[in-house]
């Protein structure tokens, strides 16, 4: 779905405040010794919330976690707007956090968590500097 903002700079700016919300909550979580699960659904929707900054400044938006995915990859990963890696953080982040979530018998470690978090720091943070760059925020 395709559609102008009214402001689309405070929308920018709401997104990646959830961003680095829920960034610090994914880091609280994985300091408290917290399940991995949670953790990584808490990096994973960091992720997203910055993804969804990224395509609010291209007009972009859905609000299936698959198109955002695929607006991601269309528009940041395609063009080579964003470092490759970024593509890999978003859809590893996505799997786990599918994983942790709705899979019974499955089980997320420590270290499934840690670096999960560390992909969510990396893409917030180049998700921060391409707006800044491109005057977004």
């Amino acid at each position: 779905m395709t559609r102008p903002f009214a402001n689309q700079k405070a929308l920018i700016q709401y997104r990646m405040e959830r961003a680095h919300e829920t960034l610090e909550d994914a880091r609280a979580l994985f300091e408290q010794d917290r399940t991995p699960a949670s953790i990584v659904n808490r990096a994973y929707y960091a992720m997203f919330y910055a993804a969804l900054a990224l395509l609010a400044t291209i007009g972009q938006e859905t609000s299936k976690h698959s198109g955002v995915l695929a607006l991601f990859d269309k528009h940041f990963m395609k063009s080579g707007a964003l470092p490759a890696e970024m593509g890999r953080f978003l859809h590893q982040a996505f799997e786990m956090r599918q994983t942790g979530d709705y899979e019974e018998e499955a089980e997320l470690t420590r270290e499934d968590a840690l670096l999960t978090l560390d992909a969510a720091v990396r893409f917030v943070e180049v998700s921060r500097e391409k707006l800044m760059q491109d005057k977004a925020m």
